[in-house]
């Protein structure tokens, strides 16, 4: 365990009694995440403000304290608790949510790192703007950006990274220095952009505590769809036609296998099931259309612009839809968003976070459904994503818990699909949710060794001190 003075001089630092939480308090909400992982904290840090974060940073890294960046904790990797040493102290950003300056004219937000995605679009909505990364989750702010999440939006608006104007970090170095890039220009060519450093990266090289978000006029219209591809090889050619007739109006274009649906359907009974008999295809794409103002006068409507649209598909040649459901949006959407909770309730469950060149991603999909009952016959493949940019969540479930040799089947199977998707098809064993403990090994392998190299400089060069989940040396 970690000596107790350390506890008691972080307290002498700290700016309230509600700053640092110690082996007398109940530490479980910061010990375990959103996916079977969990850890034994030293101590939990919950300062208000960069200056507090600050001088608890210069402290431990003085001390050789190791901290582990916290923000909503809903990652999936294991990037966000503590290991099991009871070494290592959590910084948790909870409490870093009071900053919120509008900036109307810029279309811009300086948001603190602790303030969750639902209050910030909450709060916005009233002056009709939001911030336009589209997650089933509720993250944080400083979370968001330390992955660089997508989200359900990506086609039409891009990741955070494409949103991020400016951020202040707070570095693992003896001072704890600060590291002011809140400007909140959307031009700025004056050298190296530091703040993309900080955007991906999970808080290994520095602990991002405010940053100025780019925001986008709230939709007034919105059509969404239920399609049914006649095919694996027509999922790219309704995207294709659906982006050359509906341009920037384009919002979604998002995958549901039917086990996923089905797991959304038997964990969520509100859900109404608008297929025909109630028969679940094996493939459903959610398509959205929307439109930043109000209807006008004798302007075709989303609806029937999105209806048309998929008719003239229809007739396309090679029968490229199998059927296709225009539905409210809320139902539609409620479906989407109820997989991630329906599938994590179907069993064990090991979650990949995975991207591809968008035209690949169908035949890897096609690849594990030939060849995953052959290696692992007792795991379901419950894959849903942005089959837009090219990212799936593949989920794979385990029926009735966890396997007996659970550590060693997981090894297993992780090491089994991230060589096939890496080395296969050429894609990316993390496409938005970080490295983290999980993924540690194979940013070790797949890694070049000219770009660990970089990589392990800009730590030193940043924060030298122990900070985060992930090891570049």
């Amino acid at each position: 365990m970690l000596n107790e003075r350390h506890i008691a001089s972080l307290r002498h630092l700290a700016r309230s009694g509600k700053s640092v939480l110690g082996p007398e308090d109940d530490l479980a909400g910061y010990e375990t995440g959103a996916r079977h992982d969990k850890g034994r904290a030293a101590f939990v840090l919950r300062p208000e403000t960069s200056e507090e974060l600050s001088g608890f940073v210069a402290y431990c890294v003085t001390n050789g304290i190791s901290l582990i960046p916290q923000s909503g904790n809903t990652g999936v990797v294991s990037g966000s608790t503590p290991d099991r040493s009871k070494l290592q102290g959590v910084l948790s950003l909870d409490r870093m949510n009071t900053v919120f300056d509008l900036n109307l004219r810029n279309r811009s937000l300086r948001v603190g790192a602790g303030m969750r995605l639902s209050e910030v679009n909450a709060r916005l909505e009233e002056h009709g703007l939001f911030f336009p990364v589209d997650l089933s989750a509720d993250p944080m702010i400083g979370g968001m950006i330390a992955t660089n999440t997508g989200g359900g939006r990506f086609l039409r608006y891009g990741d955070v990274r494409a949103n991020t104007l400016g951020l202040k970090a707070v570095l693992a170095d003896d001072n704890g220095s600060i590291l002011d890039l809140n400007k909140g220009l959307r031009k700025n060519n004056t050298g190296v952009d530091w703040k993309q450093v900080f955007i991906g990266t999970v808080g290994t090289f520095g602990i991002v505590t405010e940053a100025v978000l780019n925001l986008e006029p709230l939709p007034r219209q919105s059509a969404t769809a239920l399609v049914v591809p006649g095919s694996d090889d027509a999922v790219f050619q309704v995207l294709a036609s659906l982006e050359r007739k509906l341009g920037p109006q384009l919002s979604a274009f998002e995958s549901m296998s039917g086990n996923a649906m089905r797991h959304a359907f038997d964990h969520a009974p509100s859900l109404r099931n608008p297929f025909a008999n109630g028969d679940i295809p094996d493939l459903a794409i959610l398509v959205e259309a929307t439109r930043t103002w109000e209807p006008r006068e004798g302007e075709i409507s989303i609806d029937d612009l999105l209806e048309a649209c998929l008719a003239e598909i229809w007739e396309e040649p090679g029968e490229p839809l199998a059927d296709a459901l225009v539905g409210r949006p809320e139902e539609i959407w409620a479906l989407r968003h109820s997989i991630s909770e329906g599938v994590k309730n179907a069993g064990h469950l090991f979650a990949f976070d995975l991207a591809f060149e968008r035209g690949i991603l169908m035949d890897f999909l096609a690849y594990m459904h030939n060849h995953l009952p052959d290696t692992f016959p007792d795991l379901e493949i419950c894959d849903f994503g942005h089959i837009g940019d090219g990212g799936v969540h593949f989920n794979l479930s385990h029926p009735g818990g966890p396997p007996a040799d659970l550590e060693a089947y997981e090894k297993r199977l992780r090491d089994w699909v991230i060589d096939i998707c890496v080395n296969e098809f050429d894609g990316s064993f993390s496409a938005e949710h970080g490295i983290g403990r999980k993924n540690q090994a194979y940013y070790d392998q797949y890694t070049p060794d000219a770009i660990k190299k970089l990589s392990r400089a800009l730590k030193q060069v940043t924060s030298p001190g122990p900070l985060g989940s992930v090891h570049f040396d």
